[in-house]
């Protein structure tokens, strides 16, 4: 058995008409593409924005009442470190006698 490949007649080269088309049309279709692109982009630039608006103005009452607690937590840090000076760090060996153990 033998096996021959037939070769197609050699095609015609583009004529320069084509060849400037289809460089227009190439063209063409990049910008197009950056230009979408770009909207694509500005939207979700867009999005992301107003999510985070919305999420910074439903938090703003936590955010203020987690300030008003930081700065009352520091206030009474201050006052209770400046009123308790009977503390003191150090060790405690506990003995025990036998006789008191039940």
């Amino acid at each position: 058995m033998q096996m021959r490949f037939v070769m197609p007649p050699p095609a015609n080269p583009p004529s320069p008409l084509r060849k400037f088309v289809g460089v227009i049309v190439t063209v063409a279709l990049a910008i197009i593409t950056l230009m979408f692109s770009a909207v694509f982009f500005a939207v979700i630039a867009i999005i992301g924005l107003i999510a985070w608006a919305y999420i910074w103005w439903k938090t703003r009452t936590l955010r203020k009442q987690m300030r008003e607690f930081a700065g009352q937590s520091q206030s009474v840090m201050r006052e209770q470190t400046a009123s308790n000076d009977e503390v003191f760090e150090g060790e405690v060996i506990r003995v025990l006698d036998p006789k008191e153990v039940k």
